[in-house]
């Protein structure tokens, strides 16, 4: 019996250990909320200081560490920082905005054109994101009957890029209003590569309170409440359960943090 409890003894410990490796402090907790919630799209708030390589290479290695299906790692980085080749991506966001606001009618147009929605020229570096839809072969793990998972894998690196640049102090736009032929054409992208995501990335002046776009009257946040269904779509979960989501949407929007 004695022996039983001594073998038993390093085991829970062990165990103990493991938990406490895995688990965040409550400040680190908080960080990771703050970060989530104070996350802007920016358009007219970038500095033109430069970005150190250093902190350039955090937020690079913090994107290719996102999950991605089968683990093929589909994305590019492609760095855009000459000024002759920001003019051009900058001529084609124009073309394509100008198309863009004849889309919109009535009020929605009067509130696009008095958006800023690029900040190609002003922030030091331009960075698209790519996906490789080959790089793993034909047969992926997890792409075998949604073949856009590897798209979808992409937009997980942009949102960790997006998250590690904001914990660094630097402002991220997605920049989505060109014809992707003109991206193909100006950057030299082969036909297999799929331009997934266009930022511009530098330091700001500032972070907006609210998204732009909400505070601009375009759009409010939907309640997160409406958007949570139980067992069937759109199946309503249990007042409990609703109230406490009320609470922490309402939380988050006021105070950044739980």
């Amino acid at each position: 019996m004695k022996n039983e409890q001594h073998h038993a003894t390093p085991n829970v410990i062990s165990l103990a250990g493991y938990q406490n490796e895995h688990e965040f402090s409550a400040a680190a907790r908080d960080a990771l909320y703050h970060t989530i919630f104070s996350r802007r799209d920016v358009r007219g708030q970038f500095l033109s200081d430069p970005v150190p390589e250093e902190v350039l290479a955090r937020v690079l290695t913090a994107a290719h560490f996102a999950p991605s299906v089968g683990y093929m790692q589909p994305w590019s980085f492609l760095l855009v920082r000459q000024a002759e080749t920001k003019a051009r991506i900058h001529a084609a966001f124009q073309e394509a905005n100008q198309e863009a606001a004849e889309m919109f009618e009535g009020q929605h147009q009067a509130i696009y054109k008095e958006l800023k929605l690029e900040g190609i020229r002003e922030a030091p570096i331009n960075l698209l994101i790519t996906c490789d839809r080959d790089r793993a072969g034909p047969v992926v793990i997890g792409r075998t009957h949604i073949k856009a998972m590897d798209l979808y894998s992409s937009v997980c690196a942009v949102q960790n890029l997006w998250l590690a640049a904001r914990a660094e102090g630097l402002g991220v736009g997605w920049v989505s209003i060109f014809h992707q032929q003109a991206l193909r054409d100006i950057l030299g992208l082969p036909a297999r590569i799929i331009p997934v995501a266009y930022l511009c990335l530098g330091y700001v002046s500032h972070f907006k309170e609210k998204p732009e776009l909400e505070s601009a009257g375009w759009r409010p946040r939907l309640p997160l409440a409406d958007l949570v269904y139980d067992g069937q779509w759109e199946k309503p979960v249990e007042d409990s359960l609703r109230a406490v989501l009320e609470e922490h949407q309402a939380k988050a929007q006021e105070k950044r943090r739980f």
